[in-house]
């Protein structure tokens, strides 16, 4: 049985160190907490993603200390998207971004929270996380053995975890048809564009990091993997039909000897708060990558999440009126997009309708701006 709050191993315990962990950690020290983060992994270490990011986060970054320009970051002002026929469409992207990759920013953002006193479980994960409404206090058993106790748990584990079948969330009990590869490159292209490439059954993303590299992420589906056999074939066989994949494919550099690879890649609804755990980032919900914002999300969300367990902390709000006005504020920001994301993802379902949706958007750079807009957010 746990016994009170202050006897509590730290105030909040954060399960997961990607971009909203990270954030949230730091936000969360600065404001004078004592902050725990498990992170399965050892940084450095890469990631799938897309690494394009909205400059919405920038302010945000900035006052936790952590402005990213010493990373040399590319600076990212256009975007393009093709058909797999080849048929393209570009706009400006009107407030821009930047892109590094995850494996420069998450560490530079590790570095910056063991400054700030946070404590970190590399190579851990939480294999049980248990409330005590008695008590006030979580109990979070690692894979190990160590026990934790916490006054807030911080659920930022990415898109799917074990973690999940014990929350006995919704969506894990449902498989997802859908797996990311992802890898960098060298290759001449222009290093302020963002690029959007269909094929069948699937979208790939272009875009600049950090040292003239460039990543290369894309989604398909597992049962569409499985039919060609292996990635190189599904590569040569599938994406290179679009021209300007293939010319990506024949013509870059590959920095990996394998590509990263992620499995259940699941866009369904979720919901942010699970028994008394508060959800961040791709946790709480998880934005196509056609619509490429998810990082700027994961931090927005961090900071709505610190906000909130801050004030509770401080004996501002109960355990119940944070769950509701996390849950409120989260819905607000995010709900939306995800709704829209959604949305622009089935326009794009096969070849045909694919370009056939963007020989139309060609010529609405009006709605085509509207759709940017509805899937990013304001500077924070």
């Amino acid at each position: 049985m746990l016994t009170s709050a202050a006897e509590a191993n730290c105030d909040i315990l954060i399960i997961g160190g990607g971009l909203a962990g990270l954030t949230a950690a730091l936000d969360l020290a600065a404001r004078g907490w004592a902050v725990t983060l498990v992170e399965k992994r050892h940084y450095p270490f890469h990631r799938v993603c897309g690494e394009y990011v909205s400059n919405e986060v920038l302010p945000y970054l900035r006052r936790l200390g952590a402005d990213p320009a010493p990373l040399q970051p590319a600076r990212i002002t256009r975007f393009l998207m093709s058909a797999p026929g080849g048929r393209t469409l570009s706009a400006p992207l009107d407030l821009g971004g930047f892109g590094v990759s995850r494996y420069a920013l998450d560490e530079f953002l590790h570095q910056r929270a063991l400054v700030r006193g946070v404590q970190f479980r590399l190579g851990a994960t939480a294999a049980d996380v248990r409330f005590d409404a008695a008590a006030g206090l979580f109990g979070v058993t690692l894979a190990g053995g160590e026990a934790l106790t916490a006054r807030v748990v911080l659920g930022a584990y990415g898109k799917r975890a074990t973690l999940d079948r014990q929350l006995d969330r919704a969506f894990f009990r449902q498989r997802s048809p859908y797996v990311g590869i992802k890898y960098h490159l060298r290759l001449d292209f222009p290093p302020d564009l963002i690029a959007l490439h269909n094929f069948a059954d699937g979208y790939a993303g272009l875009s600049a990091v950090e040292d003239g590299r460039y990543c290369f992420c894309y989604l398909t589906t597992r049962e569409q993997l499985r039919r060609h056999g292996s990635i190189p074939a599904l590569e040569s066989e599938v994406l290179a039909r679009n021209p300007h994949l293939r010319a990506v494919l024949t013509e870059a550099e590959r920095l990996y000897e394998a590509p990263e690879v992620i499995n259940e890649i699941s866009f369904a609804p979720k919901t942010c708060v699970e028994q008394h755990v508060l959800m961040c980032g791709d946790a709480a919900g998880l934005i196509t990558p056609l619509c490429g914002n998810g990082m700027a999300m994961a931090m927005h969300g961090a900071a709505l999440a610190a906000r909130h367990t801050d004030a509770f902390l401080r004996g501002e709000l109960t355990r119940l009126a944070l769950e509701a006005a996390y849950t409120r504020d989260w819905h607000q920001h995010f709900a939306g997009r995800l709704r829209v994301g959604r949305w622009v993802q089935g326009l794009f379902g096969g070849p045909r309708l694919t370009d056939a949706v963007v020989g139309t958007l060609r010529y609405a750079p009006a709605v085509v701006q509207a759709l940017m807009r509805q899937t990013h957010g304001a500077a924070f």
